[in-house]
C-alpha cells in the first residue's frame, strides 16, 4: 500500500518537534525544497550528505504504445529527476541498527 507524505504533514512534524510556528515551519520547508530545485536546474546534480543524490537525466523522444488500445504515440524528449540513496540511507532502511547521522 502506498502512503503519500504531504507538505502539511512535514510542516506539522517540524512544528511539533522543533516548536517553530506553522508559518515558520512552512517557510523553512519551502526554502529547502526551493534550494534543491534551483540547484538541480543549475548544476544538474544535488548531493545531500548521508541521504542521497538527486540528478537530472535527459531522455530522448521515443514511440510509446497504449497497452489497452494499441495506439502508438510519440513520447517527447524530456529531463527526468532520479534519486540514488547514500550507503548510510540504504543501511538505515535495511537494518534499523544504526541511525542516520543526519537524523
Amino acid at each position: 500500500m502506498r502512503v503519500n507524505l504531504t507538505k502539511k504533514e512535514i510542516i506539522n512534524s517540524v512544528f511539533m518537534q522543533i516548536g517553530f510556528s506553522k508559518k515558520m515551519s512552512e517557510s523553512i520547508l519551502e526554502d529547502i525544497l526551493s534550494d534543491i530545485v534551483k540547484n538541480l536546474k543549475k548544476f544538474k546534480v544535488v548531493k545531500i550528505s548521508n541521504f542521497g543524490t538527486f540528478h537530472i537525466r535527459f531522455k530522448k523522444s521515443r514511440i510509446g504504445r497504449n497497452p489497452k488500445t494499441k495506439e502508438k504515440k510519440i513520447i517527447k524528449e524530456r529531463n527526468v529527476v532520479l534519486f540514488k540513496p547514500s550507503k548510510d540511507f540504504k543501511n538505515y532502511i535495511n537494518n534499523n541498527e544504526k541511525k542516520l547521522k543526519s537524523l
